[in-house]
């Protein structure tokens, strides 16, 4: 059974996410702030966690901040705040998606559900994948990359879709291909999910991510990953 956390100060709201997750067998740790939420983040080892943005003391973007120091467990804001600035915004610092409310519990279980399949997926291909001798390292079995030697921690999102380019280097794959395979099909069409997450990822693997070493674009087509040689 999968413990999601659920932070958010309504208390309309986390009485009805409670009914709404529990009737679907999930277990549900509720915090009403985002300092209990770090504290019961840390307490009870959750395998996702549903944030809100407007909140006392803390406000969800500061606690999205907190939370990826101490996990990489999906992370979902389910908020009213429905601004371009204020989506960039959560996902640049570590959200796995980002639900507006009013919002169909429907679609927040699909997304939930979809969040906890990236944290647990692996296809049988090789644990370990080394390019350019030992220059990038992708390690399945651990869900991290190695990068000049220096390991790079990834969100479960962030290494599925690391892991789908990886695993086909040097094509290029669509945006929309790249939204089925690591949200889901239902997310085909959210482009900027994908751009978010690119830059982030480049973040990570490169030195300067406006000239990216390993994650190419190419305008109007995707992206595609590519190396020198493979050993």
């Amino acid at each position: 059974m999968s413990r999601i956390l659920v932070i958010d100060d309504d208390a309309d709201i986390l009485r009805i996410l409670e009914l709404t997750l529990t009737k679907n067998g999930f277990e549900v740790v509720l915090a009403t702030d985002g300092l209990e939420g770090l504290r019961r983040a840390y307490e009870t080892h959750p395998d996702a966690i549903i944030l809100d943005v407007m909140m006392p003391t803390r406000d969800g973007f500061e606690t999205c901040r907190g939370l990826r120091e101490m996990t990489a467990v999906p992370i979902i804001f389910l908020t009213a705040k429905g601004a371009v600035d204020d989506i960039v915004r959560g996902l640049a610092l570590g959200a796995d998606d980002y639900i507006i409310k009013p919002f169909s519990q429907r679609e927040l279980l699909s997304r939930l559900t979809a969040c906890l399949r990236r944290t647990s997926s692996k296809e049988e291909t090789p644990d370990i994948l080394v390019f350019t001798d030992g220059a990038f390292v992708l390690d399945r079995s651990r869900r991290h990359a190695v990068v000049h030697g220096e390991i790079v921690h990834l969100t479960p999102t962030e290494f599925e879709m690391l892991d789908y380019l990886v695993r086909h280097v040097g094509k290029v794959l669509s945006r929309d291909a790249i939204l089925a395979r690591v949200w889901g099909p239902e997310y085909v069409g959210e482009t900027d999910l994908v751009k978010q997450f690119i830059y982030r990822l480049r973040r990570k693997i490169d030195a300067d991510p406006n000239k990216p070493h390993f994650i190419h674009t190419v305008p109007g087509a995707g992206y595609f990953f590519e190396v020198e040689d493979t050993a």
